[in-house]
């Protein structure tokens, strides 16, 4: 068999159809194998997943293995110390909750580090920009704000939530958003998390080797490091940037491929942290890059989001967003990106080669995310322009000196973003008089059979979008009304699932109320952090009243069809301590 024969072989391993259902997406895949260009969706259809892996019956914890087991029989035999499936299995899924869990609280530390700085007035770039709900929440965990002017009170919010981090013993402070029986819950059953850092060393520690070795003592400490996650790290990060970047209320915005310009600078910001993209915000508004842009020969500059950053700045701003995790390469296919600027998290290292291809300038901005061969340019919270400014000039170059061809998928979809927990609350309530109570009330008399969090991530090992956009179809078809985060939730834009017009898909109840309210069935809240403004809803719907005491009373649900992260299991697992009832895959 000849080399190009074999190239031909693999080049048809890929079933675009099958692969996505997102148009654009495929049409630049189509591209990609016009072009020869690798992305995930090859290398997932060329490589096989491990089987033993994919069981999670394989532990590599101590160098007297790798210790595999067979899946089919799982309890034929034990690891060399005698560690059972049990055993091996509790603790790989401590391991991914733990490092879930990690990311999302240290993006949560970040927020609350630049929160500080702005406060104390060290970082000049970012203010706080709703003192209204920085007051709330200072009533909210106790502190007194009567008299006090607002760096008083930023600066007591700072330290009561420092002591999710910081602290070894008591109760996280968001506890007091709990329903008191969900409460009672977690202290009978010794899962109130203390600490994130605590919870998250001990996790790790009793996974070491021989440690804890008994799966439902392990799975107690997952519970306990995931709820630090919901309830801690991940409220944080929305508390903190709804306060310092404004709280999101809806706003009409496209998503797609579409959104990209072919006579403009275009620049992707694509990561987590919603600093960076603020920042961006400013520079791509500055007259000066305006007029350098102009000058190169563009209309002018062109911002766009991907992944969760994006779906923040959806939300909070309407800034356009071109799509999720699984088209983050396929994007670049399009070669009218002139530079993408990356943070943290679900940052594919295959970008990189996929830039190369095209010419598109890819930076990564974090010190705690690097990509070998990729240019780095440090996002300093103290001069973010420096960072942000710079990107643009390198895509201003790039424009300028643009070679290849391009080629933008005609695709846009428009949508209305941004139902944070305060806005529903009102939309629900009304202007004067915020409240659960009518969703509440039409889920007891039967035209909402319950509500539904379909969130999560997109991969490459099944169709992307697909189980996303088939399941809220169904479940709005039976009046459930569905809230989402992250990638998921940029699937069914993608679909026109937020248009208030979509409401003729829902069943009769739940259409009855969308359109009195003149909301789709279909609420998007954010990015993943923002699983957090679910935590919130469902404490506010036990206390509204009329369908139980604790958050495992009500009538709601959570699925991540498509999970991909470690990230995801630990939202999981958050959700599934807290009482709703939760399905993966």
């Amino acid at each position: 068999m000849t080399e190009k024969t074999k190239k031909d072989i693999k080049a048809k391993t890929l079933n675009i159809r099958e692969a996505t259902i997102c148009e654009a997406t495929a049409q630049m895949l189509q591209k990609a194998e016009r072009d020869g260009v690798e992305t995930a969706f090859h290398r997932a259809a060329d490589m096989k997943a491990c089987p033993i892996g994919a069981e999670s019956a394989c532990c590599k914890n101590c160098t007297m293995g790798p210790c595999r087991i067979n899946p089919k029989d799982p309890y034929s035999k034990v690891g060399v110390c005698g560690a059972t499936a049990d055993t091996i299995q509790a603790r790989n899924f401590a391991r991914m909750v733990a490092s879930g869990a990690a990311a999302h609280t240290d993006h949560g530390m970040s927020m609350l580090d630049l929160f500080r700085e702005v406060v104390n007035g060290r970082i000049k770039e970012y203010t706080i920009k709703d003192p209204i709900k920085l007051a709330d929440l200072a009533t909210e965990l106790g502190i007194e704000v009567e008299g006090k002017d607002l760096k008083d009170i930023a600066l007591d919010v700072y330290h009561e939530l420092e002591r999710t981090y910081v602290q070894v013993e008591g109760e996280i402070p968001f506890i007091k958003r709990v329903p008191e029986k969900t409460l009672e819950t977690w202290r009978k059953n010794g899962v109130v998390p203390r600490g994130a850092m605590r919870e998250i060393m001990e996790i790790m520690h009793r996974t070491h080797m021989g440690v804890d070795q008994d799966y439902k003592n392990l799975t107690k400490q997952c519970t306990r490091t995931a709820l630090a996650d919901g309830w801690g790290g991940s409220m944080i990060a929305t508390e903190v940037s709804d306060i310092l970047f404004g709280t999101p209320t809806p706003v009409r915005a496209d998503v797609n491929m579409g959104c990209l310009k072919e006579k403009e600078v275009n620049i992707i910001i694509h990561g987590h942290e919603p600093n960076l993209f603020e920042s961006m915000l400013a520079s791509v508004d500055d007259p000066e890059l305006i007029k350098a842009a102009k000058e190169a020969g563009a209309d002018g500059i062109n911002l766009v989001g991907m992944c969760c950053s994006g779906a923040e700045m959806l939300s909070r701003h309407g800034i356009p967003h071109a799509g999720n995790f699984m088209s983050t390469e396929a994007i670049l296919i399009t070669g009218a990106v002139d530079a993408m600027g990356v943070d943290v998290q679900c940052i594919k290292q295959g970008l990189g080669k996929v830039a190369e291809c095209y010419g598109t300038k890819l930076f990564t901005t974090n010190p705690r995310c690097h990509i070998e061969g990729v240019s780095h340019i440090e996002f300093e919270e103290h001069v973010p322009r420096e960072c942000t400014d710079a990107i643009v000039e390198h895509a201003i170059v790039r424009f300028k000196n643009r070679k290849l061809p391009v080629e933008i998928p005609n695709i846009r979809n428009t949508g209305i973003h941004g139902f944070s927990h305060e806005y529903i609350n009102y939309m629900l309530g009304g202007t004067f008089r915020g409240s659960y109570t009518p969703l509440n009330d039409n889920i007891i008399n039967g035209r909402i059979r319950g509500v539904a969090g379909v969130v999560g991530c997109t991969n490459p090992r099944v169709k992307q979008d697909w189980v996303h956009v088939e399941l809220v179809k169904e479940l709005i078809k039976n009046d459930v009304l569905v809230v989402q985060t992250g990638c998921s939730q940029v699937a069914l834009a993608k679909a026109g699932l937020y248009r208030p017009e979509a409401a003729h898909l829902a069943g009769d109840g739940l259409r009855e109320v969308c359109e009195t309210v003149g909301m789709p069935p279909v609420l998007g809240l954010g990015s993943c952090v923002d699983n957090s403004r679910i935590l919130t809803a469902c404490s506010e719907m036990v206390r509204a009243g009329g369908l139980g005491e604790s958050i495992a009373d009500l009538p709601v649900a959570g699925a991540a069809p498509e999970y991909m992260s470690e990230k995801a299991i630990s939202i999981g697992h958050y959700f599934v301590g807290s009482g709703v009832y939760t399905v993966f895959g």
